[in-house]
């Protein structure tokens, strides 16, 4: 299937954090996974940590995130890197607006958060 939709992805919430999966191997992509990240005002993720690497390009608002321990503030058309097993911390940097953002990795992934190791289903 060469398009997946924004309109057809299936919604998972999470803590402030709303995933629609966009080229994951569940729509039809089989290297990459690629999936939108709305964060509602003032959302903050847990510590966590991938097994590969991920890629955060902010389209909207302000997005703050601690990676391996270096704060970064990153705007719209910014990319937040993160090396893979990097402990992350990503945060809505505004208490009044949403951002977005486009989350790109690896088909596969693996994500670790408090000490449980587990495939995200958006990332499926």
């Amino acid at each position: 299937m060469p398009l997946s939709t924004l309109a057809g992805a299936p919604v998972f919430d999470r803590d402030g954090f709303t995933f629609r999966p966009l080229a994951v191997p569940s729509r039809g992509s089989t290297e990459l996974a690629v999936w939108s990240l709305e964060l509602a005002p003032g959302a903050q993720s847990e510590p966590h940590h991938m097994d590969r690497e991920e890629v955060f390009v902010v389209l909207d608002g302000e997005v703050s995130a601690s990676v391996a321990g270096e704060e970064v503030l990153a705007g719209p058309g910014d990319a937040v890197i993160v090396p893979a097993r990097s402990v992350l911390r990503l945060r809505n940097a505004s208490t009044h607006a949403p951002a977005a953002v486009t989350a790109v990795t690896s088909a596969g992934m693996n994500a670790t958060v408090g000490g449980t190791t587990f495939p995200p289903p958006w990332a499926q």
